[in-house]
């Protein structure tokens, strides 16, 4: 059965919200004996979309038109700056609506995701967009339920996924859905991914980086970055930059929206989750916790099922096999 796929351009849409997608369903129709999924690009109207990058795509249909292809089995909507523009575009929103029920799986890229969320379309889910863009959908959209770190969400039926090349994750775990690992395997192999990326936005996102725009702590933050297992209380801290432990907590949370000690904990739990990749060195939790100061066993569970949504003993079992084989083999492509 070929399944049809369409994804929804507009002018100033990311290309790779676009392109990504599109090149894994095709990379899968090429490894496939015959045709997987029929692809189609939708955009405002036929013809060229001009992206945010200013490279141009081609729609052969236009949004008004998406009622003749149902019923469809994947709809997708690109992010980038000009979702601002569409979200405002009554049509669009009502065309979306009317062709949902007949769409078995309606998903967003990136910041498409305040396109379904401005049609009402995401209210009472899960969801997920690109972390710079988190905290604003979830101001605007109190009725979806935003996890700023995830690379993408399925809830009842809808399908979010993080900045840009997460949607490449997306559209990769779509193919395993419908066709198994194998398969989806070897498109990741074959745009040089991984199947299953470790980790969440948080490893890409301002919070765990030493930032240029963190002002007074920047040398505080290389000195946790160094050592993040170091005994590093609050009032050490404050004194490697000269200020109060309850001054220190203010800048935290101006410059980085964080306490110190969230900031910490989530230093060493990245730790955590790397040592739990290493399939070299199989360690317990006990050790892990003991080796960057996370409590026992039973509170890194805890904070780790938090932090990345799922148990260390499913992330080891997921993603340590797939990290193995590619750092040892493929460069990543981010």
């Amino acid at each position: 059965m070929t399944r049809h796929v369409a994804l929804l351009a507009y002018p100033d849409c990311q290309l790779l919200d676009v392109s990504g997608p599109w090149q894994v369903f095709a990379s899968a129709n090429a490894l496939s004996p015959q045709p997987l999924y029929q692809l189609t690009l939708v955009a405002d109207n036929v013809g060229s979309v001009i992206t945010n990058g200013g490279l141009a795509v081609q729609a052969t249909h236009a949004y008004h038109q998406l009622n003749r292809l149902l019923p469809l089995d994947t709809l997708l909507v690109a992010g980038g700056s000009g979702v601002i523009q569409q979200r405002e575009i009554a049509a669009v929103k009502e065309v979306l609506c009317d062709v949902a029920p007949e769409v078995r799986r309606l998903g967003s890229i990136c910041s498409g995701a305040f396109l379904l969320a401005a049609a009402g379309l995401l209210d009472g889910c899960r969801v997920t967009t690109h972390w710079r863009h988190a905290q604003q959908l979830a101001d605007e959209y109190p009725a979806l339920s935003v996890e700023p770190d995830a690379l993408y969400i399925e809830s009842n039926g809808r399908y979010t996924s993080a900045g840009i090349t997460a949607g490449i994750d997306l559209a990769l775990s779509l193919v395993e859905a419908d066709h198994g690992a194998g398969l989806a395997g070897r498109v990741a192999r074959e745009l040089v991914m991984f199947l299953h990326r470790p980790g969440g936005q948080s490893q890409f996102s301002e919070a765990l980086r030493r930032q240029q725009d963190a002002g007074p702590l920047r040398k505080l933050l290389d000195q946790l970055h160094m050592d993040p297992a170091g005994d590093h209380s609050l009032e050490h801290m404050a004194d490697v930059i000269a200020v109060t432990p309850r001054h220190l907590t203010r800048l935290f949370k101006r410059y980085l929206q964080v306490t110190p000690g969230a900031y910490l904990t989530q230093l060493r739990l990245e730790q955590a989750r790397l040592a739990l990749l290493d399939e070299r060195n199989h360690v317990s939790l006990e050790r892990l916790a003991e080796r960057w100061r996370l409590g026992g066993a039973e509170q890194l569970r805890r904070q780790f099922q938090r932090y990345y949504g799922v148990s260390p003993s499913v992330y080891r079992q997921r993603f340590a096999s797939s990290h193995a084989h590619f750092t040892k083999e493929s460069p990543l492509c981010l």
